[in-house]
């Protein structure tokens, strides 16, 4: 699982995020939204190790980041909104290299299986540099699952992908979190946190502004009674006056 514990991160006198605590627990997607500038990449970057907090306490599955960090580092994976891949690697090579940076034996029916469900199959000899931008997506995502994380964080996951893509990596998610994984997922796409994840959390200027299910949040604001995901979010972060 995931706990964050007064999480905050400062550049210069600007705070991207302030004091942020939260949980993720095994087998939940919790949807991570705010605005632009709401400090959901610093958030994320933070819990996947990549920069260090100004302070507050982050424990990936059961270690703390700061203290254990190859620990908690092996039991997460995080895929950015923009792929980092190799260009002169092959897919096939792409996930060879991964399981050996994670001292992962290569188990052909799992890589196999990543392959086919991913779509990625009819690719395996193509170079990085010949996929498109979905593609590329995919592979990502597939290097990134290839050692059974038990933390999956993903930044705007569906970019790139065509209608059957996107149905198909939505139940990719679904299925790693039923398998016991703890997700977050940061997306633009209301519609698609709405339909996937099983909590929101709404943030802007690195605060915290709601936490919870769609009922949840909006149980707690009689105004908001029976609204959705999209009207929750430009009411809470000010600008449900536009139009």
């Amino acid at each position: 699982m995931i706990e964050v514990e007064s999480l905050t991160k400062l550049y210069g006198t600007h705070r991207a995020v302030q004091d942020l605590s939260f949980t993720v627990a095994p087998g939940e997607i919790l949807g991570l939204v705010g605005p632009n500038g709401a400090g959901k990449t610093t958030t994320l970057r933070s819990l996947a190790g990549i920069i260090r907090p100004t302070a507050g306490r982050i424990r990936i599955a059961g270690h703390d980041l700061e203290r254990e960090p190859v620990a908690a580092k092996a039991a997460l994976a995080f895929i950015p909104d923009e792929p980092q891949l190799f260009e002169y690697l092959t897919v096939t090579e792409h996930l060879h290299f991964t399981a050996r940076l994670y001292r992962q034996a290569v188990v052909p029916d799992r890589l196999e299986g990543l392959l086919t469900e991913l779509e990625l199959r009819e690719r395996r000899g193509a170079l990085a540099s010949e996929l498109s931008r979905g593609m590329k997506q995919k592979l990502a995502i597939a290097c990134g699952l290839l050692h059974q994380p038990k933390v999956l964080m993903l930044d705007e996951p569906l970019t790139g992908l065509d209608p059957v893509g996107i149905r198909r990596m939505k139940r990719t998610i679904a299925a790693r979190a039923q398998a016991g994984t703890a997700v977050v997922l940061s997306s633009h796409l209301l519609q698609l946190v709405e339909e996937v994840c099983t909590r929101v959390l709404i943030i802007q200027g690195g605060q915290r502004v709601a936490l919870g299910s769609v009922a949840e949040i909006a149980a707690d604001r009689p105004e908001l009674s029976g609204r959705g995901l999209e009207e929750i979010f430009l009411s809470l972060t000010g600008y449900g006056s536009e139009s």
